[in-house]
C-alpha cells in the first residue's frame, strides 16, 4: 500500500457556505471531508464561504480526517481567488473541478505556489466531462502532486444525455476508464454522489457496485449516509481475518521450504499476500481513525 494511502470510504461534501455545517464536520465519522466552495454555494455567498473555510481550518479540531477543499474553476469569476486564498489554509488537498486536461492542473498548481502554498499541497480532479474521462491519463501524469479522481456523475449524466439508471450502466465506459488510469498512476478514486436520499436501498447498491469497480469510496451529500458507506467500502471481519489466515499460510509455508501453499483448498500466491497485507494495513488505518474520532 502506498505511503499516502488512507481509509478514504467516505467522502461528505459540506458547504462552505454552512458554519454550522464546517462546524458538525467535526464530530462525523466521514474518513473524508470535501468543503465545497462550487456546486453548494450560491454566487453571492462565494466571498464568504472562503473566509469560512479558512476560518474553520485555522481553528482545527478535524483530528485524522482528511479535509479537501473544492475550488471554482479557473473560468470562473471566483476560480484564481479561490486558490490564492485558500493556498495556506491547512487543507490535505484542493479539488479542482471540471477538469479536462493537464494544463488545468498545472495552472493550478502555479497559482498555489505563487500564493505560498505548500510544496506537497496535494491536487484531486474531478472528472465530469466526456473531456476529461477522455483526457484521464494526461492530467493523471500532469504532477506528482496529483493524489486523486473523483467521479462528477451529476454533470456527466448531463453532458452525455444519458439516465441515471439502478444499474449505471450508461456511465460504465466513463467510471472504468477512470479506475483503470487511477489504478496505473497509483492516484486514489472515489464514487460520484447518489441523489437520491430516500432511496436507501438504491444508495447501497451503488456503494456496492462502486466497490466492486475499484473505488476506495463513495462522495456523499448527506451525512445519514456516511455509515453505510463506511461499511461497504471497509474491509469485513471476515476479510480480515481471512487476510491474516492467507498471511500465516504463506509464512508457513516459507519456513518450511514450500513452494505451494494452499488455504481452504485454494492456491495461495504472492499476489494474495499483498493484498492480504493491503487490507490489514487498511483496516488498521480505519481502527486507529476511528478512535480518535470517538
Amino acid at each position: 500500500m502506498p505511503a499516502s494511502a488512507r481509509p478514504r470510504r467516505s467522502a461528505l461534501y459540506m458547504p462552505g457556505s454552512n458554519p454550522r455545517a464546517l462546524e458538525k464536520g467535526r464530530t462525523l465519522m466521514a474518513d473524508v471531508l470535501i468543503l465545497d466552495l462550487e456546486d453548494a454555494v450560491a454566487p453571492d455567498a462565494k466571498d464568504a464561504a472562503r473566509t469560512n473555510i479558512a476560518t474553520a481550518l485555522a481553528e482545527g479540531g478535524y483530528g485524522k480526517r482528511e479535509i479537501l477543499v473544492r475550488v471554482n474553476a479557473l473560468d470562473a469569476p471566483w476560480g484564481r481567488q479561490d486558490l490564492a486564498d485558500l493556498a495556506t489554509c491547512g487543507a490535505d488537498g484542493i479539488l479542482l473541478p471540471k477538469v479536462e486536461s493537464a494544463d488545468a492542473v498545472r495552472k493550478a498548481l502555479s497559482i498555489l505556489d505563487a500564493a505560498g502554498g505548500p510544496a506537497d499541497l496535494a491536487v484531486w480532479c474531478m472528472i465530469e466531462t466526456p473531456m476529461g474521462v477522455l483526457h484521464a491519463e494526461e492530467i493523471a501524469a500532469a504532477s506528482p502532486r496529483m493524489a486523486g479522481f473523483v467521479m462528477g456523475t451529476s454533470d456527466l449524466a448531463k453532458e452525455l444525455h444519458c439516465l441515471h439508471t439502478p444499474q449505471r450502466l450508461p456511465f460504465m465506459t466513463s467510471l472504468n476508464h477512470v479506475i483503470l488510469v487511477a489504478r496505473a498512476y497509483g492516484l486514489a478514486a472515489l464514487d460520484g454522489v447518489h441523489l437520491d436520499l430516500s432511496d436507501d436501498e438504491g444508495f447501497t447498491q451503488n456503494c456496492r457496485q462502486g466497490l466492486e469497480l475499484g473505488f476506495d469510496g463513495k462522495t456523499l451529500i448527506h451525512p445519514k449516509t456516511i455509515d453505510q458507506a463506511n461499511e461497504t467500502f471497509g474491509p469485513s471481519d471476515q476479510e480480515v481475518e481471512y487476510s491474516r489466515q492467507i498471511i500465516a499460510a504463506f509464512e508457513e509455508a516459507q519456513s518450511e521450504g514450500k513452494g505451494v501453499v494452499v488455504l481452504d483448498g485454494k492456491l495461495v500466491e504472492n499476489l494474495h499476500v499483498e493484498n492480504a497485507r493491503r487490507i490489514l494495513t487498511l483496516a488498521q488505518m480505519i481502527k486507529d481513525l476511528s478512535t480518535e474520532m470517538e
